[in-house]
């Protein structure tokens, strides 16, 4: 297993903790970090097709399926990195309101 920084915000992970800010720390597998680069990479086309829509001032932000996708996207980040992460960041997961 291979420790691993991962930056929600940023949509990345970084193999050293001093490369950039990050919010998690993991050990996981090689085939893990395909599974994270696939998840950020389909938020962040999600988040630009959301970008443009958010000019379409008559559609409420709970009634647009671009954001109920990268709401679906940040739910299955935050349950790998629960997954692979300490015991003191999963408390913290724990306690999102999303978390179930």
């Amino acid at each position: 297993m291979t420790k691993i920084y991962v930056s929600i915000s940023h949509h990345r992970y970084y193999y050293h903790p001093e490369d950039s800010p990050w919010e998690y720390e993991i050990e996981a597998e090689p085939e893990v970090l395909t599974v994270l680069d696939q998840l950020f990479e389909q938020k962040e086309e999600i988040e630009q097709k959301g970008f443009w829509r958010a000019h379409l001032p008559y559609v409420p932000y709970h009634l647009d399926p671009e954001n109920d996708e990268s709401d679906i996207r940040l739910k299955k980040l935050y349950a790998v990195i629960h997954q692979y992460t300490d015991e003191e960041s999963k408390q913290h997961i724990e306690t999102m309101p999303f978390y179930s």
